[in-house]
């Protein structure tokens, strides 16, 4: 035991002849700061560790898992002694169940299974139930009020993931007390950047551009995690590809978007379109903290893997593009989705190779003018912060499907399968009509939005922002229809790129095309998509007659659009100018 822990144990008992104390409760304070001291240095040693690779952290995060669960039964069997003998008090009880909870979301991000996103909730949300911070305000501390802020932030972090909007609303609410409290008592230089952290998640919470109506006008909140059912299912006769989805990096690098906590809003959506509901494992605090332990891993893997990386360098990018890469199990794929704002070639060469078109852009401390990046380079070179999509060749040894949700979003279009493998690209819009641009780039991007809730998509596109639920079941129900007759158009069209067929057996990247193939369908019909430059494209390119102005999915289109009495924004039939 260190020299610390044994003054901290004279101090905090505020005895001064140790003989005083009972051997068996001077023990009970002793191995107390033994686990305090042990669960610090492993909780401070996780920052340590690789944040790609799936391997080398697990260990690490089992043995700290072990020490938590130990120190926090241990203060619930000697809470008395630690009272009276310890001076243990309710914020620092507090602090340990948040360390918990931070554990669990830590490796909620390292794994993608979203159940241990219920246990970093349940921890989290005893803190407050049972307000182990209410006495930090009564101490002239400000280090302690930020722990207290900043558990604030991180329990509506969580909430937000698990689509708890009213809490997050109330929490807020409390948040903003709090910080008022604190900057008034302590006048600190910190004001500003919990304020900025007020108005980063209140953007975010109103983000989606249309509200689900109860029967008395108040909101309702849909989870679009993958649910049982959410599918179209594979048929007898269906051949297609047995892939599974594995890893997938969602980058984030798009100027003015609403974010919150190194989250886009783009990110935030794509990160649940690749998730399924969570089971909830309703953990009880009291009775077993930390009951699921890393070592009981689910033997079926439940969501792929996933690397959020906001605003990355092209660095940080490649590492982590290269773990991914190195790391993916045979028949499996890499899905790479890139939210990010468009660089721009500066002048044409006479091969227009993969380096030639632009790409988009990776961190740097560039200048940003409107949204683009400022040239200041011999225009023979080419953009060095940008990922060009010859930057993506080496990967495409193993089956590769990439999103780009970008206004350079066609640079991708010119790809070259060089290694047979499966290649699918989904390609963004590159401009979106005037009329719908002011929204878009702050609140998200409409191509994101339609592959994360395709009818909340559809009801943006035609300027709905509120719906009852009864219409939005019912919408949603033929919507499911509509999914499945586009799966059926997929998987007998023999006009259609293999690559999509081989794709097509993992619900993920079937879902992901399904819309994609939807949100084409839609923009094509819609009046205000006139320019070939605001429709999605792919590569390899789909069979237009057959699939994005397939007569039976134009019908189903103007369906959708008269049961919401929108269909005069739609034209009735094929257009004419593409």
């Amino acid at each position: 035991m260190t020299g610390s822990t044994l003054e901290e144990i004279s101090v905090m008992t505020g005895v001064g002849a140790e003989d005083d104390i009972p051997l068996g409760e001077r023990k009970t304070v002793t191995d107390f700061c033994y686990l305090l001291d042990k669960s610090k240095q492993l909780f401070n040693g996780l920052r340590d560790l690789p944040q790609y690779g799936h391997k080398q952290w697990q260990s690490y995060f089992g043995r700290t898992f072990d020490v938590y669960t130990k120190l926090w039964k241990f203060q619930q069997q000697h809470r008395q002694v630690l009272d009276t003998r310890y001076g243990l008090k309710r914020w620092q009880i507090g602090e340990v169940a948040s360390k918990i909870g931070q554990l669990y979301y830590h490796y909620y991000l390292r794994t993608s299974e979203t159940s241990y996103l219920n246990e970093a909730f349940s921890f989290y949300s005893a803190i407050r139930q049972r307000s182990y911070y209410y006495q930090v305000n009564k101490e002239d501390r400000p280090e302690l009020v930020v722990k207290k802020l900043r558990y604030y932030a991180r329990f509506i972090v969580v909430c937000l993931l698990l689509n708890k909007m009213d809490l997050v609303k109330v929490l807020v609410k409390e948040l903003s007390e709090e910080i008022e409290d604190y900057t008034q008592r302590f006048n600190t230089e910190d004001q500003l950047e919990w304020n900025l952290v007020l108005q980063e998640v209140a953007a975010f919470v109103e983000a989606d551009p249309v509200l689900i109506l109860n029967d008395d006008n108040t909101v309702l909140v849909k989870s679009n995690r993958l649910h049982e059912g959410g599918v179209p299912q594979l048929e007898p006769g269906m051949v297609v590809g047995q892939l599974t989805l594995a890893d997938a990096l969602i980058v984030g690098n798009c100027n003015n978007q609403v974010k919150f906590s190194e989250l886009t809003i783009d990110m935030f959506r794509m990160l649940q379109a690749l998730e399924r509901e969570p089971l909830n494992l309703a953990t009880q605090i009291t009775t077993k903290p930390g009951t699921l332990e890393p070592s009981e891993k689910p033997a079926k893997r439940e969501n792929p893997h996933k690397y959020l990386l906001y605003k990355p360098t092209f660095s940080q990018l490649y590492t982590f593009l290269s773990a991914s890469f190195k790391e993916l199990p045979a028949n499996s794929v890499l899905l790479v989705y890139l939210s990010a704002t468009g660089v721009f070639p500066t002048g044409r060469s006479e091969y227009e190779g993969p380096y030639d078109f632009g790409g988009v852009l990776t961190n740097t401390n560039r200048d940003v003018v409107n949204g683009e990046t400022v040239q200041k380079r011999n225009q023979a070179q080419k953009e060095m912060h940008c990922l060009h999509p010859g930057d993506l060749y080496p990967f495409t040894r193993k089956p590769l499907f990439i999103i780009v949700d970008s206004s350079n979003s066609t640079a991708y279009k010119n790809f070259s399968n060089l290694f047979g493998q499966p290649l699918v690209c989904l390609l963004s819009p590159a401009v979106y009509p005037k009329s719908m641009q002011a929204d878009q780039s702050q609140r998200g991007s409409l191509f994101t939005l339609f592959l994360y809730n395709p009818l909340m998509g559809f009801l943006s596109i035609c300027g709905l922002t509120s719906m009852h639920q009864g219409l939005w079941e019912k919408a949603q129900e033929f919507l499911g229809k509509v999914s499945h007759d586009i799966g059926q158009m997929l998987t007998s069209s023999r006009a259609i790129d293999q690559a999509f067929l081989q794709f097509y057996g993992d619900e993920f990247l079937r879902l992901l095309m399904v819309r994609f193939v939807f949100c084409c369908a839609t923009l094509r019909l819609h009046k205000l998509f006139q320019e070939a430059q605001s429709f999605p494209e792919s590569y390899p390119q789909l069979p237009k007659q057959e699939m994005v102005e397939n007569s039976l999915l134009q019908k189903r289109v103007l369906e959708l659009a008269a049961m919401l009495d929108v269909q005069n924004l739609f034209s009735d039939g094929m257009l004419d100018n593409y």
